[in-house]
């Protein structure tokens, strides 16, 4: 099977031909950042405007180093949610039209199981697994129990960790996107300099929280000197603030190994994704705490991290083996859980 997959659901536009063997026959992406820098972030009427005015020659652009034609498609697929509503509509009707013209099913892929089915494009790896899900808007720790089968056992009670490093560049004048900012920063400098707390490390459960460590990064950039940040603090604030919330991460996610062994013993695969599961540091804890509980750790390439019309394409084709797909009707949505039954949250794609 071939599918076609869209996304569209924040600041990217994506468009990518995938097929059953694993293989992309074609891919495109363009960024917004540049529309987005002099704001500091994602304004989301600019993001809508700007898929709307690329989206159908990136699709053509795809399709031409594909080498393939629509007929040559099983599908198409676009990210239905959850996202920033504007975009998400641009690529769910641009998405709908192509299967109406072309006859094709049409197939709504929930943004946040393509990130948690990445490592199955990638790696090949089989269910379960455990999914630390880590990006700008979300922060989850799932058991991936099979295709459509998450359990939520762990969420950010108020900030995702990407958010965090973006408000933090910005405190400190680093720019946008914030991630990639303060990574290069934070790079081989002094992180026991501030001493930033570790938000919920030795609490029970496997929540999340970054709000009171953003706030302790502002403190810090206040207590300061005044005028403006030399270089060497800048560069161990961000060194500070990395280690503190890879800190965090850690503890959160070694106690959401436990349950999963409880859950389900023998061989175990944790699974980093989203956009932040690209920062080198975080990589580096994980893979440390991985091999000393035991678990196989599975991290998709980079670019696969971020969002990408690769892991849509997927999804969709996993669900199109099961002989699933959507009716031209399907509503877009800009929260979807993809654990409908886990207490609600106000964060992470869940409806409050």
């Amino acid at each position: 099977m071939i599918v076609l997959g869209i996304e569209t659901s924040c600041d990217e536009t994506a468009a990518a031909i995938v097929d059953s063997d694993r293989c992309v026959l074609g891919e495109r992406l363009r960024s917004q950042a540049d529309q987005h820098r002099p704001f500091g972030g994602v304004v989301p009427e600019v993001a809508a405007r700007a898929h709307l005015q690329v989206l159908d020659g990136l699709i053509a652009e795809t399709i031409g180093d594909s080498g393939l034609t629509f007929a040559d498609l099983d599908g198409v697929a676009a990210t239905a949610g959850p996202g920033l509503i504007g975009g998400v509509i641009v690529g769910v009707m641009t998405a709908k039209a192509l299967a109406a013209v072309h006859d094709k099913p049409f197939i709504a892929v929930n943004h946040l199981e393509g990130h948690a089915l990445t490592a199955r494009l990638t790696d090949g790896i089989d269910f379960p697994y455990l999914l630390l899900l880590v990006s700008g808007g979300h922060c989850q720790l799932l058991i991936v129990e099979d295709l459509g089968r998450y359990r939520r056992i762990g969420t950010t009670i108020d900030d995702a960790l990407g958010e965090a490093f973006d408000k933090t560049a910005k405190m400190l004048g680093l720019g946008y996107p914030g991630g990639p900012a303060v990574a290069r920063a934070a790079a081989a400098d002094d992180a026991a300099r501030f001493a930033l707390p570790r938000p919920m490390v030795g609490r029970p459960g496997c929540d999340f929280s970054f709000s009171g460590l953003k706030t302790a990064v502002r403190q810090t950039i206040e207590a300061l000197p005044p005028g403006p940040l030399a270089e060497r603090d800048m560069a161990d604030i961000c060194a500070s603030f990395q280690a503190a919330a890879g800190a965090s991460v850690v503890d959160r996610t070694r106690r959401a190994m436990a349950i999963y062994r409880f859950r389900h013993p023998g061989p175990a695969t944790l699974v980093i994704a989203g956009g932040v599961a690209a920062n080198i540091d975080l990589r580096g804890r994980l893979a440390e705490l991985a091999a000393d509980e035991g678990f196989r750790l599975v991290a998709p390439p980079q670019r696969l991290c971020t969002d990408n019309a690769a892991m849509i394409a997927w999804a969709a084709l996993e669900r199109l083996d099961r002989g699933w797909s959507d009716d031209l009707d399907f509503a877009p949505r800009p929260r979807w859980p993809l654990d409908p039954d886990a207490p609600p949250a106000a964060f992470a794609g869940v409806k409050a």
